[in-house]
């Protein structure tokens, strides 16, 4: 990440919006190790909005090679 960009810490619900997927998918991956896991802040659960964007810019990469 550089200097000037912010992370920002993102709650479930903007999460699936943003993947596309419902909760209990989100956790299947998380549990698979296939999507970032949450930030524990007490017994809150939080998300990097970089490292899900991350993820989804991964997503499209993968597509790239499954049609090669």
């Amino acid at each position: 990440m550089n200097d000037n960009q912010i992370d920002t810490l993102i709650k479930l619900p903007e999460v699936c919006r943003q993947a596309g997927f419902g909760k209990s998918a989100i956790y299947e991956m998380i549990n698979a190790g296939t999507f970032p896991e949450p930030i524990k802040l007490g017994c809150a659960s939080r998300w990097s909005q970089n490292e899900i964007q991350t993820w989804i810019e991964h997503q499209k990469l993968g597509r790239n090679k499954i049609a090669a």
